[in-house]
């Protein structure tokens, strides 16, 4: 098996848990708390090894991971539709797969908002006005609403790199300085 016929399975796997738990929520008209939750189990994952490790150990019993997972999500004060998912999830060993579930409830509550995800890089931090700034300018070249999803990466030096969808605009000063580089290997 190739590692694209794997991703491609995980994919497949969260893809169905997000949209049972997507229905769920949407019939129960609990999707502003189901993306609360979501945007605290994503910060969640990007801040906690431990969280990630408990996800992805094979040393640990279907059991204890059960355990573990309800007792987080019933700390986190997840919706039932979401603490159900995770219970079976980990039931069946599959809890590998959440990271990938998160994005994609994110990204299907988004579609039903009618609004599209801008994934931001930038050097500095993004001041509010900035990014409403950016917000405004995306949904004027998108005609729907944008989120921004902003992160920080010091290489960049300066600018931005932004990603809706499949395009990509990247006017960081990193880019810029490796065209150059580029070219000038070229002339000589």
């Amino acid at each position: 098996m190739d590692v694209s016929e794997s991703a491609s399975i995980s994919s497949g796997i969260a893809q169905r848990y997000a949209t049972a738990i997507f229905e769920i929520a949407k019939e129960n008209k609990r999707l502003d708390k189901l993306e609360t939750n979501l945007s605290d189990l994503h910060t969640a994952l990007g801040e906690s090894a431990d969280l990630r490790d408990l996800l992805k150990s094979p040393v640990l019993t279907r059991d204890e991971q059960a355990k573990a997972i309800k007792a987080i999500a019933k700390k986190m004060s997840l919706i039932p539709a979401l603490q159900n998912a995770l219970a079976l999830m980990a039931s069946k060993r599959r809890l590998f797969v959440v990271p990938q579930m998160v994005t994609q409830l994110q990204e299907m509550i988004a579609e039903e908002k009618g609004e599209v995800t801008a994934d931001v890089v930038s050097a500095k931090a993004l001041t509010d006005a900035q990014a409403k700034k950016l917000s405004e300018t995306l949904k004027a070249k998108m005609g729907r609403d944008v989120k921004i999803n902003a992160s920080v990466d010091e290489a960049l030096i300066g600018g931005l790199v932004v990603k809706v969808g499949s395009k990509m605009i990247d006017t960081s000063i990193r880019s810029k300085l490796n065209s150059l580089q580029n070219v000038m290997k070229e002339v000589g």
